[in-house]
């Protein structure tokens, strides 16, 4: 036993007083009349030896209660068998991502359990100890400050993981000092893992405490879709929607319900085994051109922070398709189709406004390729447009195409030479319909069907994604990426006498897959909270460089850091921005588009580490972690005093004294003297 405050213990000379006050305390004679009957009886009664044994015992109290004080005041305890120096400085990680609202064992949330373990740490450490909080900002806080900044804490959608927080920890360790690390989460295995673990300094104690939670069950949505890549209004749509159980144990009979703005759309029933997934369709009609605000709303318990997924459906605007040739001979194609807006320019005065517009830009044949033009389809492409070259039959050209194809990244092409006698036609192999260009192009594929002739006059080394082949092999049609965009390539022209698949039944598809193929939904249905940018597309006019940008919910209002780069916004999520929902962007006060966050679904899937698989990932060689378990009584800045600094008997000292003190009285009160029955008379 060790004292930490030994000078206390002179004290015992008070030991004294009590044996003083025994030795000279001068018993009073007391006269009493009694018959000798009664003298008779009280002498029985009461002995001298009990007397005596009596006045020892209450000694022995009092001197009992004067040591119980001192040591009260000397603070005795028993040295920890790792006793190490705890230092002023210690760092406290607290977990505050979505998945800690899931309930423990005593029906409380994983937070909350958090909170109360952490707000105990400053007892297990001196009044001049100081604390680092993450989630919080660089400062040391005291004691008092820092409960009261754990008590602030909140369960936020931005929260990151843990082994990220450690890592930024790590880096603050290196400029205040280390200290002994407390971190608080329920670890779970999609966020904590060994590669955590190796980001820990080794010279740093490090303690893990799992906030433990019981086994349920939690459904959530992990996916939405539509069938159609266009979202066409007054139209029935298929809407796929994808639920995950990210628990233990299976849901039965979970009730789904999808929401279209404040109108019901589909309600439906489920199941979903133990970490499998259900997938759902459901139809639905949107009407109006403006963002629809939709909402799948799964009824789940007693896990429900992510019960309802937030997501946002654009009606399709028209895709802009601009051909650029010597005249315009696409217009029946694309003119006829309500998807599509046709555009034309010319190849020697090109209106290179209309290329900055146009989702699909087909250079056909054009015999011009003047510096300009180049610059400006090469352009467009980094931005994302989708290009198709179709190469000519001129010779003349062929240089001002080969700059094009090596300023878009396409490397060298090899032009095929043409013989004497004419181009020699050869068979277009049949599509694979396994391709994905193809997809839900054909319902089936005749062998026999006639396929179209070319003659090609180009060939590049540079491998792409081919759409359609030659039967001897050779590319007929293959893309190949360029910054932002793609680009399309044909290796023969259009035009008779190199190619008859301008007349072929397989050229409208084709060419209707192209313009699809460079359709971009001008947003994302959903967001997730902890993702750092989100690119939104806008409309390029009305916006200066000084433009102020709002995102609104009711009475919340966030001005995020916010960068714009032609029609494409990127927003930085403001830190304060939490909870999921619909969140409106505006711009001038007036509503740009309507964007939909929700909690990462990473956070949805509850599988975390016990103490014993913490311990078993630890592994022998990192001997400075540590794991607490909290499920007893026991906290871990208990756990921590008794095994780092020891274990207090003070407490026991309290006792002690109230003891001292209980006997004192007893023996005071007890035995008394009998009352002597009053005489009667005879």
């Amino acid at each position: 036993m060790v004292f930490t405050y030994p000078w206390f213990l002179w004290g015992l000379v008070a030991v004294a007083v009590p044996i003083a006050i025994h030795l000279f305390e001068l018993r009073r004679p007391q006269r009493v009349l009694f018959s000798n009957v009664e003298f008779i009886r009280e002498v029985k009664l009461v002995t001298a030896r009990q007397r005596k044994l009596k006045h020892l015992l209450v000694l022995a109290s009092r001197i009992g209660l004067v040591i119980f004080l001192v040591l009260l005041f000397a603070q005795p305890f028993i040295p920890a068998p790792k006793q190490v120096a705890t230092g002023n400085l210690v760092q406290v990680v607290l977990d505050d991502s979505p998945s800690m609202r899931q309930l423990g064992p005593n029906d409380q949330p994983a937070f909350e359990q958090a909170i109360d373990q952490a707000a105990d740490l400053p007892l297990a450490f001196p009044a001049s100890a100081r604390f680092g909080l993450a989630p919080g900002g660089p400062d040391l806080l005291s004691a008092a400050a820092f409960r009261n900044a754990v008590e602030k804490v909140q369960v936020s959608g931005q929260a990151g993981e843990v082994g990220r927080t450690l890592a930024q920890r790590q880096q603050q360790n290196r400029r205040v000092g280390a200290g002994p690390l407390f971190v608080f989460s329920d670890f779970q295995k999609n966020d904590f893992s060994a590669s955590s673990l190796q980001l820990l300094d080794s010279a740093q104690q490090v303690f893990l405490v799992p906030a433990a939670a019981k086994p349920a069950a939690n459904v959530f949505v992990d996916s939405v879709w539509l069938d159609d890549g266009f979202v066409r209004t007054d139209a029935d749509l298929t809407l796929r929607i994808r639920l995950k159980n990210g628990g233990q144990v299976s849901a039965e009979k979970s009730s789904v319900k999808l929401f279209i703005g404040p109108r019901q759309a589909a309600t439906f029933q489920t199941t979903v085994p133990a970490g499998q997934t259900v997938t759902t369709q459901v139809r639905l009609r949107l009407t109006g051109l403006d963002v629809q605000q939709c909402r799948v709303v799964v009824d789940d318990f007693p896990v429900d922070f992510d019960n309802t997924y937030y997501f946002t459906l654009q009606p399709a605007a028209k895709i802009s398709v601009v051909e650029v040739a010597a005249n315009g001979q696409l217009d029946r194609l694309y003119g006829n189709e309500p998807l599509f807006s046709y555009q034309f320019t010319s190849a020697q005065t090109a209106d290179y406004r209309k290329l900055t517009e146009g989702n699909l830009l087909i250079v056909r044949e054009a015999l011009v390729l003047t510096a300009g033009l180049r610059e400006n389809l090469r352009r467009a492409v980094q931005q994302g447009a989708t290009l198709v070259v179709v190469p000519p039959m001129a010779m003349s050209s062929r240089d001002a195409y080969g700059q094009l194809f090596r300023e878009l990244g396409l490397g060298p092409v090899q032009w095929q030479s043409v013989p004497p006698t004419g181009p020699v036609l050869q068979d277009v192999a049949l599509p694979d319909t396994r391709n994905p260009f193809f997809q839900d192009v054909f319902a089936g594929v005749n062998p026999r069907a006639g396929m179209p002739k070319a003659a090609p006059v180009l060939r590049w080394a540079r491998t792409g994604t081919e759409i359609l082949r030659m039967r001897d092999g050779e590319s007929f049609l293959a893309g190949f990426p360029s910054g932002e965009g793609i680009v399309y390539v044909f290796s023969s022209p259009f035009s008779a006498p190199y190619s008859d698949f301008a007349q072929h039944p397989l050229f409208v598809p084709v060419l209707y897959k192209l313009a699809m193929q460079s359709y971009r939904q001008q947003q994302q249905p959903a967001y997730r909270l902890n993702q750092a940018v989100v690119n939104v597309q806008l409309p390029t006019a009305g916006a200066g460089p000084e433009t102020v940008y709002r995102l609104v919910q009711d009475s919340l209002t966030f001005i995020p850091v916010h960068r714009r780069q032609g029609s494409t916004l990127q927003l930085e999520v403001p830190p304060g921005l939490r909870q999921p929902g619909f969140y409106a962007l505006q711009q001038a006060g007036k509503t740009v588009t309507t964007l939909a966050f929700n909690f990462d679904k990473r956070e949805s899937d509850l599988a975390s580490y016990s103490a014993a698989e913490l311990r078993a990932l630890i592994g022998p060689n990192r001997p400075n972690v540590q794991v607490y378990e909290t499920s007893g009584s026991q906290t871990a800045a208990a756990q921590y005093k008794a095994t780092r600094v020891g274990t207090p008997l003070w407490q026991y000292c309290i006792w002690g004294a109230l003891a001292c003190l209980l006997l004192e009285a007893l023996l005071l009160r007890w035995p008394r003297r009998p009352v002597p029955a009053p005489a009667t008379l005879a």
